[in-house]
């Protein structure tokens, strides 16, 4: 009855493995012993695919080092079930089964993980609209492959037939017994003919490694993203620099256009004063020299008064400018004062995105 038990347990055991997708179950080449060592190496590799345990590497480890393996992995995985190695080469099912459920339970690690982690980043790309440039790439990719192994291929027939040309002919020249000399020219002109193509490949490489530096400059002729924010930072500060040369060579022009006409204003005065002060005495001594000099007084007085409303008309007229920029400047003020946090709360979010692009192109 115990036997049974064991057998059917063992049934089970292959059943699962041959379920997992484990392709050395059904066949004959290894005994059950090693069909259920190597399949649980296989398990222990999916659940931890950095362990020494693999099912490459377990092609070349002897059983005994093997179930060692096991043994230690399981216990780095956290296991719940105990499992040594002598259990394993004396394949313990009642042993095995447990653990072997709890390591298919957690492939299951992870597969669906990986599963989410492929949604979200097919979400990610969908997102950003280059869902086609993917599939593009991934054709390009596929087909790049292709045309690699075709022309590996290519090469390798080419080069072996050609090899074997060379060792039919050596071979030949061996079995006529073909004297010393030459025997020692076709294995010059073979090496000639080595070395012309060591040549010819060497020349290849320097023009693909100088297209490839061609590249690389170009490529960093290409500003980034923090060096474009840097240009953008001091064009603004060079136009702002600008702005206040621009404003203090106004305020300078402004400044002498004022000072010109003062002098000229005073200049005209001192001119009125001084042909006022040579007639004065001269028109003084008569009725119509009086009343000339009262008339000439008057349109003096006249003139200076135009003048000083025409002063006042332009100073009105300044200073409704000068309010209209007061009200600009205050409009500013309070816009930039808007716009500051959002300007920061912008660039936090493109230094956060700029991250998380980074971490999704490694």
């Amino acid at each position: 009855m115990a036997e049974s038990d064991s057998t059917s347990k063992l049934q089970t055991i292959l059943h699962l493995l041959e379920s997992a997708g484990f392709d050395d179950v059904g066949g004959s080449d290894f005994s059950v012993s090693d069909k259920i060592t190597r399949g649980l190496s296989w398990c222990v590799a999916a659940n931890s695919p950095l362990d020494a345990v693999s099912t490459e590497t377990s092609a070349h480890l002897d059983k005994i080092e093997n179930s060692e393996r096991i043994e230690e992995a399981l216990s780095s995985l956290r296991c719940p079930h105990p499992l040594r190695a002598s259990q394993i080469e004396n394949v313990d099912c009642e042993a095995i089964l447990p653990v072997l459920r709890w390591l298919l339970s957690n492939c299951t690690q992870n597969e669906r993980k990986i599963r989410n982690e492929l949604q979200k980043l097919r979400d990610r790309i969908n997102d950003a609209g280059a869902s086609t440039m993917v599939e593009k790439l991934i054709s390009l990719m596929g087909s790049l492959q292709v045309l690699e192994r075709l022309e590996l291929d290519c090469n390798s027939d080419t080069e072996c037939s050609k090899l074997q040309a060379e060792v039919i002919e050596l071979e030949d020249l061996v079995a006529t017994g073909s004297d010393r000399g030459s025997f020692s020219d076709v294995l010059n002109r073979s090496l000639q003919e080595s070395f012309g193509n060591l040549s010819l490949a060497k020349k290849e490489l320097a023009a693909e490694l100088k297209a490839v530096l061609s590249l690389k400059r170009q490529l960093d002729d290409v500003p980034i993203q923090s060096e474009l924010i840097q240009y953008e930072h001091r064009f603004a500060e060079l136009y702002v620099h600008i702005q206040d040369k621009h404003r203090q060579t106004q305020k300078y022009y402004a400044t002498y256009n004022t000072l010109l006409e003062i002098k000229e204003l005073m200049l005209k005065e001192i001119s009125l004063l001084n042909s006022i002060s040579s007639q004065f005495r001269d028109a003084i001594t008569t009725a119509a020299g009086r009343l000339k000099l009262i008339d000439s007084m008057e349109g003096i007085a006249k003139s200076s008064q135009q003048k000083l409303e025409k002063v006042q008309r332009r100073l009105q007229e300044e200073q409704v400018v000068c309010d209209a920029l007061k009200v600009r400047y205050s409009a500013a003020i309070a816009e930039q004062r808007q716009c500051s946090p959002l300007l920061k709360t912008f660039q936090e979010e493109f230094v956060k995105n700029d991250g998380l692009q980074s971490q999704g192109a490694l």
